[in-house]
């Protein structure tokens, strides 16, 4: 229980990082996501709560879609993000949002 109160933590300082990060737009959040989906990969990964397992489906698509973040931020030029990045980091940003939603749902926190 102590492993689920832990991710539940993390899962919340997620979503209010990508609150601040829709809202503000600063490049400098996505450090404060990583921290937050590292804890909680690390949380899930240990954990001896089968509950972890029912979450795995959306917990993936929050790592994947994060470490996909990463990937599109290192091919822009000195940090200018295009069109085509930006419509790349919405969309995957989209995806993670509506896994952080899945999995609140799931844990009936709303």
């Amino acid at each position: 229980m102590e492993d689920l109160q832990l991710f539940c933590e993390q899962l919340v300082r997620l979503n209010a990082t990508m609150k601040e990060l829709f809202d503000r737009g600063d490049l400098a959040l996505f450090t404060e996501m990583n921290a937050a989906i590292k804890e909680m990969h690390k949380i899930e990964a240990t954990s001896k709560d089968g509950i972890f397992a029912s979450l795995h489906p959306d917990t993936e698509i929050v790592y994947k879609n994060f470490d996909m973040i990463i990937a599109v931020l290192r091919t822009t030029e000195n940090g200018e993000i295009d069109a085509g990045a930006q419509t790349a980091l919405n969309r995957l940003l989209h995806n993670i949002d509506t896994a952080v939603v899945n999995i609140a749902k799931a844990l009936n926190l709303v």
